[in-house]
């Protein structure tokens, strides 16, 4: 998995990118093929704003958006919102495949 993290009016520091990779990580044992992931972090006056563009294969990608006071917090929103988004994925992927089998 490629992770790409940028920030917006924000200067992304080491112990950041760590601790979204760190985040990022957790994700990859629902769905093993995500290949890419965009990450892009702004600062909005006194919210801190976070975005995560990620490209799973064979599907579209899944975006996910948050923002809260610090930048921490906002990160474990948006690793809770890939999270449930992945498992929906997955569910509607197996789903698909019990219903071809039945026919």
């Amino acid at each position: 998995m490629q992770v790409n993290i940028s920030g917006h009016q924000l200067d992304v520091t080491e112990p950041m990118r760590s601790y979204v990779s760190e985040k990022l990580a957790k994700l990859e044992r629902h769905v093993g093929k995500i290949t890419n992931v965009q990450v892009i972090m702004e600062v909005e006056k006194l919210k801190q704003k976070i975005e995560a563009t990620l490209h799973v294969a064979g599907a579209k990608d899944i975006v996910a958006n948050a923002e809260h006071d610090d930048m921490y917090a906002a990160i474990d929103l948006l690793t809770d919102k890939l999270d449930r988004q992945l498992l929906k994925h997955k569910e509607k992927q197996l789903s698909q495949l019990q219903g071809a089998a039945a026919r």
